[in-house]
């Protein structure tokens, strides 16, 4: 296991079709989006580094009871949102699949034209007949 970084973390945020980096609280906390809606916030600069991320309700409650350095979003929906200790103890691969979850369930809920042009796989795709 490694330890994922304030740079690897913003890359695998950034790395998101559509995503951007925003500073709507404070100049040093980090919220990325997509579609104007928020899937990942992290004071970048802070020792440990955490970031929270919005997850499925079920999948949050069996990471919280499998890992330690998942906890219920900090001043988030508690239900929705873990926070992560990105401190080593967790696979960078469990974490970027959990940065892509996020992502996933955002885009799932934008309009179809928007995740048509996002280029999202889980987008419907329709046929004529």
């Amino acid at each position: 296991m490694g330890r994922v970084d304030p740079n690897e973390l913003k890359a695998a945020c950034l790395g998101l079709n559509g995503a951007v980096e925003e500073f709507p609280f404070s100049p040093g906390l980090s919220v990325f989006k997509v579609g104007g809606k928020i899937i990942a916030i992290s004071a970048l600069d802070d020792l440990p580094l955490k970031v929270s991320l919005k997850c499925d309700p079920d999948l949050a409650v069996r990471l919280r009871a499998e890992h330690p350095a998942i906890v219920p979003g900090y001043h988030l929906n508690k239900r929705h949102w873990n926070t992560v200790t990105l401190d080593g103890s967790l696979p960078d691969r469990l974490v970027r699949e959990m940065v892509e979850d996020s992502y996933d369930l955002i885009v799932s809920r934008l309009p179809r034209a928007q995740q048509l042009v996002l280029d999202w796989p889980g987008v419907a795709v329709r046929t004529t007949e």
